[in-house]
Order: structure tokens, then sequence, then C-alpha cells
């Protein structure tokens, strides 16, 4: 039996819902993104969402004609607008991106992705300045400089990486860098600019010859970004990818890093930004899509705030198209949520935490106790993966009542519950659906849930769990304030005994 205390440990962080990561942004025109932003604000609440492709072709920003013999460029944010005020109608904040190059403005034809954002440095470093500072200037003028002061400024993506920075040219993402963060401060010094948003892959030296950089410049960063990922070498099959995973530990591990790089250099005390993070790094690992990986990632959310300033999901949703259109309604994507809003295991164990309280009672290796300024008591609660089954024992203080009972409340998914992947297979994994499947899978995406009436003794309830294999649960427990009239008898329900 853990005995709980009734003391506060701290304070909960919210660095697990500072940000979320979305695909390219010219998606969130689309309706079943939109319905699916919705489903997730309404249900977890996230502060900031970041996606790629700010400066490509589908956002239509950069646009170079010729008038009279110049070469001129038009600076156009339609899609911008639209993309930004549907957010902002949702509660959710651009992480701003800056990328990817504008194909007339690139140095090179060097793509990545199926909708090939090009990778290559700006043939005019003048010209992308003007971009930045254009950009900037429109969304301060449209949204008020107050507002966009929150929302941080990310020079490019993954430089480290040749797939994302042609050569990955660290002197030429220096020099990016450079360029661009005299152009944010050059709209107004309080915009948030950082970076350099480096993959776990190969980005060993990097971040110290950064600081070494900007330090010598006296260049602006106002944050520090990194990616983190556990998954192997990928092992392809037909519209998917197979990988090992470390242990989620690695994942804390990397968090940490850049504060252990930094340490004793004129950044080190900045925020700190996981701007993504999951198990794989490929949007068709059907890991993604399993109860396993909620188990996997529950104590990355309970303990990733210890670390850093935020750290984002990628993605919450299967809107994506980074390898091309997917295939089928479960494809291993990304994404909390599927097309059409059917909500996966790992959806679920972010639903729960948003459903914590504010004070840390308790954290271990399988649990986090927190209480809310109400009294009520929440517990989340997950199995080791690797485990059949898990028993957990705890002591829980419950307020003031000594004597008493409290209403328990439990919510579970696991490999039967909550888990529309596991029915998806059952059903034959149809490829598209019909109407009255998807009603099935919304029915089975929905949590197992229970609850019990519970004796306080001298303070405390008593809970007793056992989690199934790959279990995530979270029990909340409230106050029983008995409002039954003294005539009320539960044997009478059918009319019998008692002289009327």
């Amino acid at each position: 039996m853990i005995r709980v205390p009734a003391e506060s440990q701290g304070v909960l962080s919210e660095a697990w819902r500072a940000c979320v990561g979305t695909g390219r942004l010219e998606l969130a025109l689309r309706r079943d993104y939109q319905d699916s932003l919705a489903l997730l604000q309404k249900e977890i609440g996230f502060r900031h969402i970041r996606g790629h492709g700010l400066f490509s072709a589908g956002m239509g920003v950069y646009r170079p004609y010729e008038w009279q013999g110049a070469r001129r460029v038009h600076h156009s944010f339609t899609y911008v607008d639209q993309v930004v005020d549907s957010c902002l109608a949702l509660g959710i904040r651009p992480f701003l991106e800056l990328g990817f190059m504008p194909g007339e403005l690139a140095s090179g034809g060097q793509t990545v992705f199926w909708w090939q954002g090009n990778v290559t440095p700006p043939s005019s470093h003048r010209e992308w300045a003007d971009l930045v500072r254009a950009t900037l200037t429109h969304l301060v003028d449209r949204y008020g400089l107050e507002e966009v002061r929150g929302w941080p400024v990310e020079v490019w993506n993954e430089p480290d990486l040749p797939d994302f920075w042609e050569g990955a040219d660290q002197a030429a993402y220096h020099r990016l860098y450079e360029v661009t963060a005299h152009a944010v401060k050059d709209v107004d010094a309080s915009l948030q600019v950082g970076g350099p948003a480096l993959s776990p892959g190969a980005d060993e030296g990097w971040l110290g010859r950064f600081a070494e950089f900007v330090e010598r410049r006296d260049l602006p960063v106002d944050f520090v970004s990194r990616h983190a990922y556990t998954s192997g070498p990928a092992q392809p099959v037909p519209f998917g990818t197979y990988q090992t995973l470390a242990p989620a530990e690695r994942l804390l591990e990397q968090f940490g890093a850049p504060r252990r790089e930094l340490k004793g250099t004129s950044l080190a005390d900045l925020p700190v930004h996981i701007t993504e993070f999951n198990s794989s790094y490929r949007p068709d690992n059907p890991v993604h899509d399993t109860a396993f990986h909620a188990a996997y990632l529950a104590p990355v959310l309970a303990a990733g705030g210890d670390l850093v300033d935020s750290f984002s999901y990628w993605t919450f949703s299967d809107m994506f198209e980074e390898v091309g259109v997917p295939t089928a309604l479960f494809h291993g994507g990304f994404g909390l949520l599927t097309h059409r809003q059917i909500r996966k295991p790992t959806y679920h164990l972010y639903a729960f935490m948003a459903r914590m309280g504010r004070d840390v009672l308790a954290r271990g290796a399988d649990h986090l106790v927190t209480r809310h300024p109400d009294g009520r008591v929440t517990v989340l609660a997950w199995t080791p993966p690797g485990s059949d089954r898990h028993a957990l024992r705890l002591s829980v203080p419950v307020g003031d009542a000594e004597r008493g009972a409290v209403f328990l409340r439990r919510s579970s998914v696991d490999e039967e519950r909550g888990n529309a992947y596991t029915a998806w297979r059952r059903m034959g994994s149809p490829r598209s659906p019909r109407p009255h499947q998807l009603d099935v899978l919304h029915e089975a995406a929905e949590p197992g849930r229970s609850h019990l009436r519970l004796p306080i003794e001298e303070f405390r309830v008593d809970v007793d769990l056992t989690l199934e294999r790959h279990e995530v649960t979270l029990v909340e427990l409230s106050p029983v304030i008995e409002e039954s009239p003294d005539w009320w008898d539960e044997g009478r329900i059918l009319g019998g005994g008692g002289a009327g």
C-alpha cells in the first residue's frame, strides 16, 4: 500500500499541453481538420499549435512578379489569415515555424515530403528577411502586438538533417538564423525568436556550436528548441513501417539534453521547447494507433514538465500527408485522432491529463496523484509496458472528513476498452469504413467506465486498482454529500415490505 501524502509536493506543470503539432498549415483549411481541432480543444485544450509549411507554395505568401520591367515581390496572407483566425477562434495560438523556402526564393531544387517543401537556403537573404518582416508585421497589425508577443517564432526545422536543410550545412543555418532573428526583432524587440529545432538523430555538437555562434555575434535568442523520438531504423513494408523502440525514459533523457549541453553558456537559462516528440518519427507506423502507445507515453507526460517548458506531441490529427495521402483509416499516423475524429488510446491519455488537478500529491513509476482546488483527488495510473497485468494500491487523502464516503469514477483504455484500433482489426481492417462501421468505431473508442462508493477511514480512502495489459486509467475521487430523504428504502423499489 502506497501512502499518498496529504500535503502538496508541487504544482503539475502544463508543459504537456503547451503545444501540439499539426500537418502542414494549409490542411487547416479542410473541414475534417477543423472538426478534429474543435474536438481536441473542447476535451484537452492545447495552448499553441506548430506545423510546417508557412512559406511553402500551398500557403501562397511569397508572390514575385514583374511590372514595368522590374522584378517585385507581393506578400499575400489570404490563407494565413484563414488558418490563424480559425485557430484563435478555438482558443489555440500559433507556434510559428519559419519554413520551408518558397520555390521562387530558393537557391536549389531539393525538396522533402510528398508535398515538396523546399529545403535549400534562400537565393537572396535580403528577400528572405523582407518576407519574415512582412509576415510578422502583418500578424501584429491584424492581431495586435500583445497577442503576437505570445507566439514563439522558430527558425526552420531540423537543419542538422540533410533531408531538411541542404547538406545539413551548419554555417548556412547560422547565417539564416542571424538574418531571421534580426528581421523578427526589427518588427518588435519583444517578439520571441529561437531555434535551432534539432533532430535527435544527427545533432551531436550542433547546439554547442549554435551557442558559440550566437554569443560571438551577439544575436537575440529567446528560447531553444529540439525534437525527441525513440524509434530505430525504419523497416519498410508497402504503405507502412515497423521499428524497434527504445524505453520511454529515453524521451525524458532527450528532453533534458539541451540544458545539459548548454550548461555554462549564455543560453543555459533560456526556456526549452521540445517542438516535436513521439515514439516513432514515421507517419505510417501502426504503434501510434495502439493501447501500448498510451501506456508507453504516460510516464513521459507525467514527468516531462520537470525538464522543459513545453513538449509538443507530433501530431494532433492523422490529417497529415508527408509520405502521401493515407491509404486506410488506421494507417499508423501520428495523430491523437484518426480522420473523422475517432479517438485513439493516446488521445485518451491526454484527455485524462486534462482532468488532473493542479497540486501534485504523489508521483511514481506507474502513477500520478493530484488534487483540485475544490478538494477532488485524481489518480492517473498505467501498466508498465511488458506487464500483462499490474496491481496498484493507494491510501489517498480525501480532505476534511474523518468518516463518510467518496464517489469513485474510473475511466480506462487498454487492449479492449477505449480502443477503436482493436475493433477495426476485428472487422477486417476496412480501408474506407462505411457509415455504420464508423459508428461502431466511435463507440469502441469510448473509454471503459465504472464507479464505486468507498468508505473514508481517518480522512483517507483505500484505492485498489488492477490494471490490464497496456492500460491507462483515470480515477476521480469526490466526497459524497448524502441527500437521500429519510424515507428512502432501496429494498422497496418493487413495492414490497414496509407499512406504506
